[in-house]
């Protein structure tokens, strides 16, 4: 009898998530939100789009639309900075989003994740410790966007409501990065990621309510603004922080946040696993 027919078939070993603990896990998320802090700081072109997007977005629609939509609002240019402001807040929330989809990829294609995968740590950490990145990013680029905005004639007059928009815009947010967690993973490379995430907001975020009213829309396009989470997320943060009804569109905005949590998640994390 061949010593191949002796040898035990070896048990299938647990899971790394099964095997870590809950403190384990979270040692792991830090040690893995750190890498990618260090990853940051040795490039500092990452940070490009947190830096320059909310200054050159701000810039453009106040001294370039601002004028004409803000005498459709009744305010000048000055009323359209408070229109407009809150509602960028909304759509920072939701671009940069993307960046988790397309670091996914670069880790995939860099090999990252196979060294990842060598080592004793549960896949959910790199998967938190990558939304956890991304979220600092959002927070720093609304922290630059509510300075431009300062300086363009922003009147903060709500500081609570101004922290609780940034935190409805994070809980959204969160649940958007599922998504391009999903496309990250499934997708071949960064490029493939940021095109079918430019395919995806650009429609969501000049079809909204962020920008300009949308009374003055067509009827077709006002029904689709109706349903559009951006559309409810900048009305809710317009409410916060410069008056206004909120609760309908706060409530609206994070039953979306749920929803979107509930069914890209387990799509995000078995891909995720699957791949890995």
């Amino acid at each position: 009898m061949s010593a191949t027919a002796l040898t035990p078939a070896p048990a299938s070993a647990p899971t790394a998530d099964a095997r870590i603990s809950l403190r384990g896990h979270l040692r792991h998320t830090g040690a893995l939100v750190r890498r990618n802090l260090l990853w940051i700081r040795q490039d500092p072109e990452s940070m490009f789009d947190a830096v320059l997007m909310p200054v050159v977005f701000t810039l453009l629609f106040v001294y370039v639309f601002g004028g004409s939509i803000g005498q459709a609002l009744g305010g000048g240019q000055e009323g359209y900075v408070q229109y407009v402001i809150p509602g960028m807040i909304a759509m920072m929330s939701m671009t940069l989003s993307q960046g988790v989809g397309t670091g996914f990829s670069q880790d995939f294609n860099s090999g990252v994740m196979d060294r990842f995968r060598s080592l004793p740590i549960g896949r959910g950490s790199v998967l938190f410790a990558k939304i956890a990145v991304e979220m600092l990013r959002m927070l720093f680029a609304t922290a630059v966007l509510m300075v431009v905005a300062v300086l363009v004639g922003f009147d903060i007059e709500r500081w609570g409501g101004l922290f609780a928009a940034v935190g409805v815009s994070a809980v959204f947010a969160s649940s958007i990065m599922w998504v391009f967690i999903t496309l990250g993973v499934i997708l071949k490379n960064a490029q493939s990621v940021q095109a079918m995430g430019f395919l995806v907001l650009f429609p969501l975020q000049f079809g909204s309510s962020i920008f300009a009213p949308t009374q003055s829309m067509p009827g077709w396009l006002q029904a689709f603004t109706d349903y559009n989470p951006l559309s409810t997320l900048a009305d809710a943060a317009r409410g916060l922080m410069v008056g206004g009804p909120v609760a309908h569109d706060l409530w609206i905005t994070l039953g979306w946040s749920v929803a979107i949590t509930a069914v890209m998640a387990p799509v995000a994390i078995h891909k995720f696993r699957t791949k890995t």
